[in-house]
């Protein structure tokens, strides 16, 4: 399923075309990771500007999501990849194993990606 995403006003970002990976559920397999992550390959090289991969079927999340999760991020290669859907106990799973940002969230006391923490006057270049 691909959806249309802008805001639409003025000076808005152009149209992205998101495209939807569904994983299985109650849990993907090991098995399952292989071919999906061949499925996100194939969507980004058939035109995918974006893909959403949505974890609310997935009622039973232990490491074998955690893993194919973190292989489909390996695999999006830098490309925008947002997962959708995940339950709080994926979220405190994968918090738990330190892999809450699969979920583009901060981990606590993280600052969220892109940010820059404060710079005082004294510090050293980096």
């Amino acid at each position: 399923m691909t959806l249309p995403m802008s805001s639409g006003g003025p000076g808005s970002h152009p149209c992205v075309e998101i495209t939807r990976l569904v994983l299985p559920g109650p849990a993907p397999t090991r098995r399952d990771a292989a071919l999906l992550c061949a499925r996100l390959t194939q969507l980004y090289e058939d035109g995918a500007d974006a893909v959403e991969c949505d974890v609310g079927a997935v009622t039973a999340p232990d490491l074998a999501l955690v893993e194919a999760l973190a292989r489909l991020r390996l695999a999006a290669r830098g490309r925008p990849l947002r997962v959708v859907g995940a339950s709080p106990a994926l979220r405190a799973l994968l918090g738990l194993v330190g892999l809450l940002q699969l979920l583009g969230e901060a981990e606590e006391g993280e600052p969220a990606g892109g940010v820059q923490e404060g710079v005082q006057s004294g510090d050293p270049p980096v």
